[in-house]
């Protein structure tokens, strides 16, 4: 765990004053910087003491145990919800207040503007009263906005920051849980859950803003029907019945939304469950020619996601445009009711309606809902937090250290150490435990960081011990051949270390660990037989010699170095005792280990992983491995390590064309144009409408003056208005309606299927391209698109994009008006419209940094709780749960000081720019005073309620332009990937016949590999040729290109020289046709999580039958028949709950379902033990007798029977002969390869060889690979 913290300086907000924190004036150092320069992470402040991670989660933490005890004394279920809020309630119950007083302010300034229009509809030019009246009545007005300003910011920052807090509390709660989960809860849950717990549930909080409003709201529309019943009388009913049918109308919606946010969230859960599994075991995928089941999958979940999506942004528009309109529609009724019972209208009564109407309407259509629809979001994301959480509890109780001294097993070897550590439960008996365990599990696991700090684990460096330890566990010499030595960074899951390097990591950290007791489940698997030799005798048998050991092992050529063997065999103990009593036992173990005696040490530890590059990771990266370790590295040149790449941050301003490629993948041009034609439209009814009411005020107006000269005419000319100007303004509130409504639902409906074309094509990108792509980005990051990226394109950016237009246009109608009324407000717009410009550029600069670190920041919170939940054993059994915990906590603080800068930067910008807006307002107010000889009271009330309205509204068009802006990032990240370079086409034109391999004839025509264009060549001009029906054994050291020529022959990168495949030269075909051609057992065996019978036939091309006679072929119909729903059972994540021996088995059973005439065996039997092994291999023999069999293994047992045997080294061929005829060879590799294995063992290997060269009738091949040039030719001419 590298040290995250960044703690070379103080956050200033700790030690600004009063005013300073009042607008932000701390941040305007941060602000310089970011407007010359990029933002890196140094620049970050640290987080403030109160939001550390650490330090919430406890709170909360002891908040919880608190609650636990109560609800057992209560008898019911402990619930989350109640303890949020006692830990929180306090200081978010402050901030009440502020919404009260600002609420309040709201409603005092329509009536000030009131008394501001009466002053110029009773305008006298002698009363100086008056004036100075008016002059009080505008300066209060200004004071007012400036005090909201203000006051609204302050709100909503420190309420975002407590659910901050909340967020992180939840956080580190979850992970203390996670480090906690025992076996069985393992199965319940996936890694893919808990992350979307992080990265989707927990996120809700961060949204607790408006919950006060759900008791402000109420009190502010009472006491604006009080001032509206004193200002029209009853017709304001009318208007506030309109406004309480709205409300329960969004309340409504608010539920839907909420119903289908559920919804949503399952199917999000599975999708990126199944994307998971596609990332991880891509070469599996690959090799298999499965993409199109997985795409299917993946598309099917996604396509019902779009679905649940679809309607929640149909709702939202729906609630959007009724917000929109509401207003017009209130004031509409209003009026018409207001006329139509006698009564006349004047402008100040216009205007201080309309002003109080939209003093209201936000908190009562926008605040007021959206409080109830985040509390029902909250909800959701709290009950599932808690039904994992309840689970985790549940796992919680299960890792009390039991004491057990006895102990039934019914349970396999790495069973017995899951007891011993405590990870299992007992059914019955006790064990007792003296002294500290410590542990290396069976799958190697490294956590990203460097290689040191993954053998120190957390502990002191003690040189001396270091170097022994290194030397023990043969890791010198790939530390000499790696760039940076032992402080190279290892990628996620140990993406650039090979197999075998892995295995001697976590070996070495069990040994640095200096316990009193080993347990070590087969670390010599992994390794080949030269430096698992080494490892037993230097390290299990040398610096471990005086402490107490279990090994676990399927390799019996070291039981005679053991004092005690316990034999188990299906969970129970078949025998005990020293290895001369076993021998004498007669148990039937004894056959085994006579055999033993001659068969030994090819069994000898296999590369098992440092084979798991062929399937996951890279070979390149073997050649620094295991092998050459301990004498035989000269003949390797070093070759580099690939560390992680950075996760590439876009930088710079977001291009026109990106905007343009979004909206362009989910309509045609003419969508977007009528879309566009639509938005004006809304808006021109919409101010129209306004100004036709004015209008129609001032001829009332007029009409009165002239009613007082001529009594008689007006009562004619009033009865034809009434129609008149009613129809007209009738008609205007039904287009603002109808054309309101078409926009939303219409721009919604384009913005989500552009997120789905592009999730698409980015799905698509991943799937066809290069796995090197895989092997260099870490797991974490390729699901944050996934995940985060996508989830903004889902559920915020239509909302935010549709939004921001809107109001953008209200912004410019506002403007167009105020011109048009009072054309000299043209002088302060300007130079406020330039100041504007200067600040939003100025601003972004830095916020685009900030949000980008934002979430870069973000991805090691996940990377970390995703590798941890990996090595769950390994942190357990080592007891290092606090020590990932703090790291947890740094990685979340990182984040946490990056969001805070988030949160505060925004509310800088916001603040200075309703300051302006103030001005703007000063300005208006007071410019209609200087110029009161000139205007008429409707004019002033028009430009005074706009002014009023630009307030909010400017800054939070600026805003939602630069979240749009921010939002676009995500898009730019998604197209980032949807542009990746992919590999060949999977069919081209030229398909090969049916039937096609009907030989297995393979030839490698002057092959080169390499895994990317600048890596070095794994394999260099390789000339061979595998004839039809052929069994060829292919050995050499670790790193010897043995991996390489299998990714060479699926073409995972494309090789340079020429392939054939039964005369066909398969560069030409495409890549599904050769890969469904060649099966493949692979090192590292991948289940899928779904039912058994999808795990070995996706595509449902077999009968029930062939698949349970698959099964038993492979020794497994038993096991799976035991399964709760045979074939369809579901798996755990990954296949988790089959040992890694049964997972193989379930690989051999596919290869026998495909029947192809090619079968490559890529060190498939490393992980089992050699009854297994002896199973696996009479089934190899038995059922692929007619196909070319292909076979890399470090157990040399397994192929000395073989027709030829493949001898690579340092890529190049070595040997290429019979078994028999490269052991009388003095000079080669292979026999010392033999020789190596034990004097007993290498006269059995040669033993066996000879009696399968004498049985074999040879016709007269050329054996493959020429001594001469011609010899080469020769062969290639065969093979066409």
């Amino acid at each position: 765990m590298e040290n995250v913290k960044k703690d070379a300086k103080t956050n200033p907000a700790a030690s600004a004053n009063l005013l300073s924190k009042l607008i932000f004036w701390w941040l305007n150092p941060l602000f310089r910087a970011g407007y010359k320069r990029k933002l890196e992470e140094d620049d970050i402040y640290p987080v403030l003491e109160e939001d550390s991670s650490e330090m919430l989660g406890q709170q909360l933490q002891r908040y919880w145990d608190h609650e636990v005890q109560a609800a057992t004394k209560e008898l019911r279920k402990p619930k989350l919800s109640r303890v949020i809020i006692r830990c929180f309630w306090k200081i978010y119950s402050v901030l009440g207040l502020f919404t009260l007083v600002e609420e309040v302010i709201k409603v005092i300034q329509p009536v000030l503007l009131g008394y501001i229009i009466r002053y110029f509809e009773d305008y006298d030019p002698h009363n100086k009263a008056a004036l100075n009246e008016t002059l009080g009545y505008a300066a209060g007005l200004s004071i007012f906005t400036i005090g909201l300003n203000l006051l609204h910011h302050l709100y909503f920052f420190n309420v975002q920051r407590v659910g901050m807090k909340i967020r992180v509390a939840m956080c580190h709660m979850i992970y203390k849980k996670a480090l906690c989960l025992s076996y069985s809860a393992m199965g319940k849950t996936t890694t893919g859950q808990i992350v979307n717990l992080l990265s989707n549930d927990v996120n809700k909080f961060d949204d607790v803003i408006f919950l006060h409003f759900l008791w402000v709201g109420p009190l502010q529309a009472a006491a604006v029907v009080g001032l509206l019943w004193l200002e029209i009388g009853p017709s304001c009913l009318a208007g506030m019945v309109v406004l309480m049918f709205l409300m329960p109308t969004q309340t409504l919606f608010g539920r839907l939304f909420s119903k289908f946010r559920s919804r949503t969230a399952i199917l999000t859960d599975s999708r990126i469950r199944t994307m998971n599994e596609v990332v991880s075991g891509i070469r599996i995928i690959k090799m298999y020619a499965w993409e199109k089941p997985f795409a299917a999958l993946v598309s099917d979940v996604r396509r019902k996601e779009i679905y649940q999506i679809m309607m929640s942004s149909y709702l939202r528009g729906l609630n959007m445009s009724s917000f929109f309109c509401a207003s017009k529609i209130i004031v509409f009724i209003t009026f018409t009711l207001y006329v139509l019972l006698g009564n006349k209208i004047s402008a100040s009564r216009v205007f201080v309606t309309v002003s109080l109407y939209t003093a209201v309407r936000l908190t009562v259509t926008l605040f007021f809902p959206s409080a109830i629809e985040k509390l029902y979001e909250s909800r959701v994301s709290i009950q599932r937090i808690q039904v994992r959480h309840c689970l985790i509890m549940s796992a919680f109780q299960l890792l009390t250290p039991h004491l057990w001294d006895l102990i039934e097993f019914f349970l396999d070897a790495p069973c017995l150490q899951n007891i011993r550590r405590g990870e299992l439960p007992v059914e019955k008996g006790a064990m007792k435990v003296k002294g500290q365990l410590t542990y290396a599990a069976q799958q190697p696991w490294v956590f990203p960081g460097t290689i040191r700090s993954n053998i120190l684990f957390g502990k002191e460096m003690d040189l001396r011990m270091y170097e022994r330890v290194l030397r023990a566990c043969a890791l010198k010499r790939d530390l000499e051949l790696l760039p940076d030595g032992d402080l190279t960074l290892i990628g996620d899951r140990g993406a650039t270390l090979s197999g075998g390097q892995k295995a001697r990591v976590n070996l070495a950290r069990a040994v640095y660990q200096d316990a009193d007791i080993y347990l070590l489940d087969d670390p010599l698997s992994a390794v080949d037989a030269e430096v698992g030799r080494h490892l037993f005798e230097q390290c299990i048998c040398g610096v471990l010699k005086s402490k107490p050991r279990i090994l676990v092992t399927h390799q019996l050529q070291y039981l005679k170095g053991a004092d005690q063997i316990v034999v188990l065999k299906e969970g129970h103990m078949v025998a005990k005792g020293t290895y001369t009593e076993l021998q004498r036992s007669g148990l039937d173990f004894t056959s085994l280990l006579k055999k033993d005696e001659e068969e030994e040490p090819h069994q000898s530890p296999t590369d098992f992983s440092s084979r798991s590059r062929t399937l996951s990771q890279n070979s390149v990266r073997s050649q620094a491995s295991s092998g050459h370790s301990v004498q035989d590295g000269e003949h390797l040149e070093a070759e580099p390590v690939h560390t992680v790449a950075e996760e590439s941050r876009a930088q710079g301003s977001i291009g026109l064309n990106i905007y343009i490629k979004y909206l362009r993948a989910g309509a045609s041009v003419l969508v977007v144009v009528i879309a566009l034609l639509l938005n004006i439209l809304a808006q021109v009814a919409y101010i129209v409408q306004d100004w036709w009411l004015a209008y129609w005020a001032e001829e009332q107006g007029k009409l009165d003056i002239n009613s007082t000269m001529e009594h008689n005419v007006t009562q004619v000319d009033k009865e034809l208005d009434l129609e008149f100007y009613l129809g007209i303004y009738g008609g205007l509130t039904a287009a603002t309606i109808i054309f309101g409504f078409v926009r939303t639902l219409l721009m919604f409906n384009v913005l989500v299927r552009s997120t789905q074309a592009l999730h698409n094509s980015m799905f698509n990108a991943i799937l066809r391209t290069h796995v090197r792509f895989f092997d260099v980005n870490p797991i974490g990051r390729v699901l944050n698109r996934f995940s985060k990226d996508i989830g903004q394109l889902d559920s915020i950016m239509p909302w935010t994009f549709v939004d921001f237009i809107q109001v953008f246009l209200q912004i410019l109608g506002v403007v167009a008006v105020a011109v048009g009324v009072i054309p000299w407000i043209l002088l302060p717009v300007l130079p406020l419209l330039i100041v504007f410009i200067f600040l939003r550029r100025y601003f972004l600069e830095t916020s685009r940094d900030i949000k980008r670190l934002e979430s870069t920041t973000r991805s090691p919170v996940f990377s970390h709780l995703s590798s941890s939940l990996q090595g769950l054993w390994t942190i357990r059994a080592f007891r290092a749960e606090g020590r990932f915990q703090k790291a947890f906590d740094a990685h979340q603080d990182l984040h946490s000081a990056a969001w805070f800068l988030f949160l505060t930067t925004s509310r800088w910008f916001a603040i200075r720019l309703d300051g302006m807006c103030s001005i703007f307002v000063t300005i208006t107010t007071f410019g209609c005073l200087l110029l009161r000889d000139q205007l008429d009271a409707g004019s002033v009330g028009l430009a005074l309620s706009y002014s009023i309205t630009l307030m909010g509204m400017f800054q939070w068009g600026v805003r939602q332009s630069a979240e749009v802006e921010n939002l676009m990032t995500s898009v730019e990240r998604v197209m980032e990937y949807t542009e990746l370079e992919s590999e060949a086409p999977w069919e081209t034109k030229k398909r090969p016949p049916p039937g096609w391999p009907s030989k297995g004839l393979v030839t490698f025509d002057g092959v080169s590999f390499s895994y990317s264009a600048d890596g070095p060549r794994v394999l260099d001009n390789l000339k061979v040729t595998f004839q039809p029906k052929e069994k060829v054994g292919i050995v050499g050291r670790t790193g010897a290109g043995k991996s390489s020529l299998v990714s060479a022959l699926f073409r995972l990168a494309e090789p340079e020289g020429k392939i054939y495949i039964d005369g066909m030269l398969t560069s030409e075909l495409g890549l599904h046709d050769i890969r469904q051609k060649m099966s493949i057992i692979p090192q590292d065996p991948v289940l899928f999580t779904g039912s058994m019978r999808k795990n070995l036939d996706p595509f449902n091309q077999h009968s029930e039958e062939e698949l349970w006679n698959a099964l038993q072929e492979v020794q497994l119909k038993g096991v799976v028949e035991e399964l709760p729903g045979k074939l369809e059972t579901v798996l755990a994540e990954s296949g988790s709950n089959f040992s890694v021996g049964q997972r193989q088995l379930v690989c051999l059973a596919r290869a026998i379902l495909r029947k192809n005439r090619i079968l490559i065996i890529d060190e498939a039997t490393a992980n089992v033990d050699p009854r297994t092994d002896e199973l696996i291999q009479r089934t190899i023999r038995e059922k692929f007798q007619e196909c070319t069999v292909l076979t890399i293994a470090h157990r040399l047992n397994t192929i000395i029977d073989s027709d030829r045997i493949l001898v690579l080294d340092a890529g190049r061929i070595h040997g290429y002969d019979e078994p028999y005829t490269l052991l009388l060879d003095p000079s080669s590799i292979f026999r010392k390869m033999v020789q190596q294995t034990g004097k007993q063992e290498a006269a059995a290997l040669l033993e066996a060889a000879k009696k399968a060269y004498e049985s074999r009738s040879r016709p007269n091949l050329s054996s493959g690979e020429a001594d001469g040039p011609d010899r080469s030719l020769v062969i290639f001419e065969t093979a066409l």
